[in-house]
């Protein structure tokens, strides 16, 4: 039979529907959607057939051709209900990864967001009084037991939390800061335009390695407002370097009546002191004397992503009433996992309960000890000619925290039997739980840093399965 013969044999819709009454695949689905299903399919196998020189596809019967238009059109609906957002696997090491929604979230986290999902919430109702709320007050009392300031806001991201600082107490005037700390982070996020952007006007000082405190003290005009200090969260410059400490820069703030402001990025609540590295708590901060604080809930906080300021209440009462914090204030489910969250840290147990931490903290032995156990899970791989070997690894915490500090652990090498290195990665990405893993010196690396339990069960299964040849 010809293209033009299998043409004129497709079945009509009608038919293609009264077919499928009973087939499980397309239960669930209003009778629009299906015939919407059942249209493109008919589209694909058309067009398969016009571009087609023969007829390649075993289509000869109608019966093929029905059977050929009801896969491709339940192909379809599983791409229709598969959510684009959704859980992976990350194989990667690096723990606060962007790309992959940062820090995993507490198991208390979890379940204090689906509490409010499910249903009505207390989110701006004041339980106690029998009126209405203010939604930050969730946060706020929590926030000031944890870092010792006088009074906390939360927005729905640091980036928003740095603006909104900016246009509340800044407008028309000059902010300073140093050469050394005008940093760009991710999606070309620049300090100088974000100063510009709200009405503020950037005094630079200093030079990109050394900034003195006479610096600073030698820009201070009528018209200055600010002092800003920004953590140089995903860089770091080594070498010939100096910057005035903390206390420098508070105390000249204070004698000249000026707003000591800094943002520290990926703010911790805990000490780290990691490969000789050590990043400075939120609490330290607050002692050093900085008015306002600023940083994020989705880094080494744990929770999911916003924006904290702590400090001044003064200053904080001035920033509820800017009216920019509408437009970038939290959601309901960001501050639920927040205060899930804050919760876990009121527990003094934060370092084990939050994922992200013991991801930072987990030793050298223990990923060793997971390597093996995963390559004894992946035996069966070795008969089908695969390679794999279990191989140490570096990796970084990542989302602009720990800057230059690598991460020893252990990981398992695959090189495949049979396909091309991309070819694998490609089938690992293709999973319906994506596996994100890296690619070096020719082999697949299994970073084992950032796996959730049952995530090598999936691995597992889904190599098992690649290397069988079921893989589409």
């Amino acid at each position: 039979m010809s293209n033009n013969d299998a043409l004129r044999r497709i079945p009509s819709i009608e038919q293609l529907v009264a077919a499928i009454q009973q087939d499980e695949r397309f239960t669930g689905l209003h009778h629009e959607v299906v015939v919407h299903l059942l249209q493109q399919a008919t589209q694909q196998i058309r067009q398969a057939l016009l571009s087609s020189a023969s007829n390649e596809d075993g289509l000869q019967t109608s019966t093929a051709l029905f059977q050929k238009i009801i896969e491709v059109a339940s192909v379809e609906k599983e791409k229709l209900l598969r959510p684009s957002l959704r859980k992976a696997i990350n194989a990667t090491g690096v723990v606060l990864h962007t790309n992959l929604g940062r820090a995993p979230l507490s198991e208390r986290a979890r379940s204090e967001v689906l509490a409010v999902m499910e249903g009505y919430s207390t989110l701006e109702y004041d339980v106690a009084e029998g009126r209405r709320g203010e939604r930050y007050s969730h946060v706020a009392q929590r926030l000031e037991e944890l870092t010792g300031a006088e009074s906390a806001l939360v927005v729905n991201n640091n980036a928003a939390a740095v603006m909104l600082t900016l246009a509340g107490l800044a407008k028309g005037r000059e902010v300073i800061v140093s050469r050394g700390e005008l940093v760009e982070i991710g999606g070309s996020f620049r300090i100088p335009d974000v100063i510009r952007q709200n009405g503020a006007i950037l005094v630079e000082v200093g030079t990109t390695n050394k900034t003195h405190i006479a610096d600073y003290e030698a820009a201070i005009t009528a018209n200055t407002a600010i002092i800003l200090k920004v953590h140089t969260s995903n860089f770091a410059i080594v070498g010939f370097t100096s910057q005035p400490t903390a206390g420098q820069l508070c105390d000249l703030a204070r004698d000249k009546g000026l707003i000591s402001i800094n943002d520290v990025g990926s703010g911790t609540l805990l000490p780290v002191l990691i490969a000789g590295h050590r990043e400075p708590t939120v609490q330290e901060c607050i002692a050093d004397g900085f008015d306002l604080v600023t940083f994020s809930g989705d880094k080494l906080l744990g929770a999911g992503q916003a924006g904290i300021i702590v400090g001044n209440k003064k200053h904080i009462n001035l920033l509820k009433r800017e009216p920019l914090l509408r437009a970038i204030r939290i959601d309901k489910l960001s501050l639920a996992a927040l205060e899930g969250t804050l919760i876990d840290y009121a527990t003094g147990r934060a370092e084990e309960l939050i994922p992200g931490w013991s991801m930072l903290s987990i030793t050298e032995q223990e990923l060793m000890a997971k390597a093996e156990k995963l390559l004894s899970q992946l035996v069966p791989l070795e008969a089908t000619g695969w390679i794999l070997k279990k191989v140490p690894t570096l990796s970084l915490a990542g989302g602009g925290s720990l800057p230059a500090v690598e991460l020893r652990g252990y990981g398992i090498e695959i090189v495949p039997a049979g396909m091309s290195i991309a070819k694998l990665e490609r089938h690992l990405r293709a999973c319906q739980v994506p596996i994100i893993c890296l690619i070096r010196d020719d082999a697949v690396i299994f970073d084992l840093r950032c796996l959730r339990p049952g995530d090598d069960r999936i691995i597992c299964a889904e190599l098992i399965r690649i290397a069988g040849g079921t893989a589409k």
